[in-house]
């Protein structure tokens, strides 16, 4: 008996298969660009990996996830629980296409929703003041993390491609911050007045503004978003002085937004979980020793595996068949 978590993240699509035991058997990651080309298929990949008949239950995230506000079976959920694909970044079908296949497979799924206006389980003041705070991936992060750590009171700090961080309180999620509202992460960033008189001018849209916000734009990189980060860290390996002052400012942005929502939580803080290709990165810099040095220790940091994504969503499968009823706040209806 095997369950299955999928992570929609932004460079590509993540797999995580877990025993009913909860040990991680393999995790996996197919790109955007080759599903869509169809040089890649997460159906084969998966039968390489496991016998479709002892999966109990797949967790699906995608998207925004802000057309649903429950955990819910596949089968109820319409237009792939999301409003628009607009404005969420660089979009290339390839998430589309191994969703498409998922629904071709003969195994159970459910889905998991993304953290928005909507979203019943999350504080009002969040609610009433952003539209949009994370998707459905940010969700399996943090169940991850509360699996991992313990705690009940902490932030989760999901730095890669773009930044969310995530306030646990109580165990559930009380609320979070978008990557177009706060921190920068390697692509994705806050859209600043310079972007806006440009969205105004019609010199870019804003989702090119969102695009390119990040630590990409301080460091002049442009190009394919899964090629993006290697470069940064290459030129920062190398000694390029906007590479390091892009990383620099990106956490600078992070540790404001973590001290942001340290400050809004009703207990005290128990620790700061770090996670993401850059949260969890040891190198050519060392981001957890880099974003201690704005809190001087005030903290625990607990750095876990950049596939939580995955991982978290396979830990919701399996409690989820197991018959739990609520993950972080959200509801579970089936």
């Amino acid at each position: 008996m095997v369950f299955i978590g999928m992570d929609h993240g932004t460079t590509g699509i993540s797999f995580c298969i877990m025993s009913d035991e909860g040990n991680v058997v393999d995790v996996f990651k197919i790109g955007r660009e080759e599903s869509k080309k169809g040089l890649v298929s997460a159906t084969e990949e998966l039968k390489k990996r496991v016998d479709f008949n002892d999966v109990k239950l797949m967790a699906i995230t995608y998207a925004m996830g802000d057309g649903i506000n429950k955990i819910l079976p596949t089968e109820k959920v319409r237009d792939r629980g999301i409003l628009s694909i607009n404005g969420a970044g660089k979009v290339t079908g390839g998430g589309t296409s191994v969703f498409s296949e998922l629904q071709e497979l003969d195994i159970p799924s459910v889905m998991i929703p993304g953290l928005h206006k909507d979203s019943n389980s999350l504080d009002k003041l969040f609610r009433a003041a952003y539209s949009h705070q994370a998707s459905p991936e940010k969700v399996s992060i943090s169940y991850n993390a509360i699996k991992q750590t313990g705690w009940n009171n902490f932030i989760v700090a999901d730095i890669s491609s773009n930044s969310v961080d995530i306030l646990i309180e109580d165990g559930k999620i009380k609320g979070a911050i978008d990557a177009c509202l706060g921190a920068m992460g390697i692509v994705h960033g806050p859209i600043d007045l310079e972007m806006i008189r440009d969205i105004d001018e019609n010199n870019a849209s804003a989702n090119r503004c969102f695009s390119h916000a990040g630590a990409i734009k301080i460091a002049g990189i442009d190009g394919k978003v899964a090629n993006m980060k290697d470069q940064l860290l290459e030129n920062y390996r190398n000694g390029d002085e906007k590479a390091k002052l892009a990383i620099d400012t990106l956490i600078m942005t992070v540790a404001m937004e973590i001290a942001g929502l340290d400050v809004v939580c009703s207990n005290e803080i128990e620790g700061i979980v770090l996670t993401g290709s850059v949260g969890s990165a040891t190198e050519p810099f060392n981001f957890k020793d880099e974003i201690n040095k704005y809190f001087n220790n005030k903290y625990p940091l607990k750095v876990i595996s950049k596939e939580s994504g995955a991982i978290g969503a396979a830990q919701i499968a399996m409690d989820v068949f197991n018959g739990k009823k609520e993950i972080l706040g959200i509801e579970v209806d089936i």
